[in-house]
Formats: C-alpha cells, structure tokens, sequence
C-alpha cells in the first residue's frame, strides 16, 4: 500500500513506519486536512515519535501519540497484529519503545487544515511568572533560556487563526526574527512576526528543508505535574552554575495528559523541561545528574529518547501501568528478541 493513504472522509490518515512528519504534513495539508499538533522538528519519524513518547507543546495537546488510533505490527513470529483504540492493549501499543515488534503502519486522526501565525517575545523573568497565564496564552506555547540568569530569552507563541489573540504583557516583542539556539541563523526556523501559514510551516520551530536545531545534539528532557511547573523551574535556577556552562538552550513546553502506559504524559498535565546539551557526554553527565536530583521532588518522567541517568528502579515507580505493559511484552514477543538490556531492566527488575 502507498506509504501515506489519506481518507478524507474519515479523517485519518495510515502511514507507514518509516515515513516522517514533513513528508506526511505535505500529503495531508494537499488534501485540505491537519495533525492536532507537531513536534519541534519535522524531520523525524512517525513510528519512532510515538514510540518514545514525543510531543510539541500546548496545554490542551496531548504528545504525538495521542493522534494515533491504531497501531500495525510484526511481531517475533512473523505475525501481523493490529491493535486499535477499544482494544484492551492499546494502553500499550502506541508509546512501546520499540519492544513489541516493527511498526509497519499507524492510523492517525486529522482534521481540517487551520492556519497559524507565530510571535516570538523576549525578556520574560522567571521572578512574578504566571506559568498558567504564560502556559495558556496561545495554542502551542515555549520558553527557551540558557540559564546563565533567572529568566528567558524567547517565548513563542504559537496561534490558531481560528482562535483569539491574547495579550501577552510579561515581555518584549522581537524585533528581528530569532533562532532558539544562539548563534544559530534564524533561517532555519518557521517564520515569525505573527505571518499566518499553514499549520506544518508554523507548529514546528525548524523549516524542514533545513539543519534542526544545531545539528547533531545530546539531549535530556523530564516530564512533571504541570502544577509543579514554576517550583521545579526555580529548582533549575538553583542548580544552574552546573547546567549552564554545558547548555546551549533550554526548551519549556506543556503536554496535556493522555493514555499510553509508558508516556512521560501519562495520566497527568505536564510541563517538559528539555535541555540541549554542548556536544561532551562526559561534561554533560554530571550536570545532568544535578539536575535530576534538584528535580527529584517532582517525581520526574524522562523522555526515552534522550539522555538521562534516573536508575530503573526509579522509573518503575513512576510508570503505574508497567504491570500491564509488561504483560503484552510477553504476549506479543514472549522470547524478548525486541528488547534490549535498558528495557529488560525496565520490565523485569
């Protein structure tokens, strides 16, 4: 079957394993239709977003998976196995960290396409935030400081046209356009200025044509409470003579709750804290590990996909549904050959 098969009717989408999010936000746009929301970046795949538990921001958009209304598998034995929503293991189907088998296929959810303008601000103080109030003013929303002070650098809002402007008084219009990262160009990001576009131009920060970010990166990122936000942000503050001389950019996002057992998002609002670290994984250890301690109240989730150092036994505790995950592991590939040593560890400590 085609790699991307629209059916406008319905709304959805199925695409194969391997495809990523430009080439499938093209396809779909063509065909007047729209993902709820994108990641960062473009350039990554479908199947490996939802499997780690990727997500943009917005207080009311859960992560990528949340689109995600059947999964296609092969599994150990060669079988193909499709688990859709109403089946008792979709729990588990979606966000799997790749243990269940190839993902050949996923369906999505669309709906119609809507336009996007984008407002970058500077200048926000972390002393008087109103995280909510900040959190909530537009439809995807991000923060971005280096923590060389208390404060950030840039705030993007990112707004629905078909949704209200709000106000946003806590800081200063950019005058130019800007690149999250600095030094980086701004080229390489959507545009700015509040010019409308269509959604897949403007959700993700970085135009797919060009280099992501800065390039080839170390990251870490942690998922908590949302209400714990503005604590857990002067936690950081705290900490920041260890994370700021390795840190080239700081990225505050917010993630809507969803279902998926192993989602960093499960069950709770969040807010995710992502850190881009300097390319020195052994500089960038022992400040990620100061982090991770300074964030320890706060019950942190990591992203799978990113560096951390939080042992295993921490994160089955905070994974309330790993019983059951554990459970269709054995179903689905009872001989472990989709495991690795981290995720054995995982489920079987």
């Amino acid at each position: 079957p085609p790699e991307v098969e629209v059916d406008t009717a319905a709304r959805t989408v199925r695409v194969g394993g391997g495809v990523r999010y430009a080439q499938l936000a093209r396809r779909v746009h063509g065909r007047g239709l729209a993902l709820a929301n994108m990641a960062s970046l473009p350039h990554i795949s479908v199947a490996g977003s939802v499997a780690t538990g990727t997500h943009g921001s917005g207080v009311a958009n859960g992560p990528l998976a949340a689109a995600v209304r059947e999964v296609e598998l092969v599994t150990a034995d060669g079988s193909t196995v499709r688990i859709g929503r109403g089946d008792a293991r979709f729990g588990g189907a979606v966000t799997s960290l790749g243990a269940l088998g190839v993902v050949i296929a996923l369906v999505l959810d669309l709906e119609p396409a809507y336009a996007v303008e984008q407002h970058v601000f500077t200048e926000l103080p972390l002393e008087g935030l109103d995280f909510e109030a900040v959190a909530g003013a537009a439809y995807s929303v991000s923060l971005f400081t280096d923590w060389r002070d208390p404060g950030f650098r840039q705030v993007w809002l990112k707004r629905r046209t078909d949704q209200p402007l709000a106000d946003f008084p806590w800081a200063v219009p950019a005058k130019a356009a800007l690149h999250p990262v600095p030094g980086m160009p701004a080229d390489n990001c959507t545009a700015q200025h509040g010019v409308p576009g269509p959604w897949h131009e403007r959700l993700p920060h970085f135009r797919a044509e060009f280099t992501p970010s800065s390039g080839a990166e170390l990251q870490s990122e942690y998922l908590l409470p949302r209400g714990d936000a503005l604590a857990a942000l002067h936690a950081v503050d705290a900490v920041r003579d260890a994370v700021a001389p390795v840190l080239r950019t700081c990225e505050v996002r917010t993630v809507a709750a969803d279902g998926q057992w192993l989602s960093p998002s499960h069950g709770r609002d969040s807010v995710a804290l992502h850190f881009t670290w300097v390319e020195d994984t052994a500089a960038v250890l022992p400040a990620v590990r100061r982090l991770e301690a300074a964030l320890e109240p706060f019950g942190p989730r990591p992203h799978w996909g990113k560096v951390f150092t939080l042992p295993a036994a921490a994160l089955r505790g905070r994974c309330p549904r790993l019983a059951d995950f554990r459970a269709l592991a054995r179903e689905l590939d009872p001989a472990g050959k989709f495991t690795n040593a981290f995720v054995r560890d995982l489920l079987n400590g």
